[in-house]
C-alpha cells in the first residue's frame, strides 16, 4: 500500500493525538476546557515571541497595567536581553524571558500569560544557572527577580544562600544524571 504523504506534519502533535489519549474519556465540557487551555498556551507562546521582538527592536508599548506592556517596557528600560539561554550542562539549562547583568546586579524578568498561580522558584533556578555558567558567587551579586502576570508585578530579592543551595543541587543532580548515563552506556 502506498500511504498518503503527511511529511509536513512530522514532529507535530494533534490536539486529539493518540499519544495523549486521555481525551477519549472526556465529556464535552472537559474537552472544551482542555482545548481552551491548549489555545491559551499557543497564545502565550505568540505573546512571548512578540514581547521578545519588541524588546530587541526597542519598541515600547502603551503605558498600561497590562503585564505584557509593563514587562516589555521594563525590559527595554533596564536594557535587558530577551530569551537568553542559561547553560550549566546538557542536563541543566533554561531560557530566561529577559535578563541583564551590570555592575554586579542581576535582573531576571519573567512574563506569565496565564492565570495559574506562579512561583519565584523558576527565576531562582535561572539565577543559579547564571551564577554557575558565569562563575559568580551569589553573595557577590545583587539580584532582583520579577514576575509579570495580569496586572501584578511580583518582585523578589532572593537570599544568596538560597541561590547557592539551588546551585549545589544542580551540580549534584547533574553529576548523578551523568553517572546514570554512563551506566546505561556500559
Amino acid at each position: 500500500m502506498k500511504f498518503n504523504d503527511h511529511s509536513v506534519l512530522l514532529g507535530q502533535h494533534a490536539f486529539l493525538s493518540a499519544s495523549k489519549y486521555h481525551w477519549v474519556n472526556y465529556t464535552d465540557s472537559k474537552i472544551e476546557e482542555a482545548y481552551g487551555k491548549y489555545l491559551a498556551t499557543q497564545r502565550g507562546t505568540i505573546l512571548h515571541e512578540f514581547a521578545s521582538q519588541a524588546i530587541r527592536l526597542n519598541i515600547k508599548l502603551a503605558n498600561t497595567k497590562s503585564a505584557l506592556n509593563r514587562y516589555v517596557n521594563d525590559a527595554i528600560g533596564f536594557r535587558m536581553q530577551p530569551e537568553q539561554v542559561l547553560f550549566y550542562s546538557e542536563n541543566a539549562f533554561g531560557t530566561a524571558d529577559a535578563i541583564s547583568f551590570r555592575k554586579d546586579f542581576l535582573r531576571i524578568h519573567d512574563l506569565k500569560t496565564g492565570v495559574s498561580p506562579v512561583y519565584m522558584k523558576q527565576l531562582e533556578i535561572y539565577a543559579a544557572l547564571f551564577c554557575l555558567e558565569y562563575d559568580r558567587q551569589p553573595s557577590s551579586v545583587e539580584m532582583e527577580l520579577r514576575i509579570y502576570q495580569l496586572e501584578e508585578t511580583m518582585i523578589h530579592r532572593p537570599d544568596p544562600m538560597l541561590i547557592l543551595e539551588v546551585m549545589e543541587k544542580i551540580v549534584h543532580f547533574d553529576a548523578r544524571i551523568q553517572k546514570l548515563k554512563l551506566e546505561q552506556e556500559a
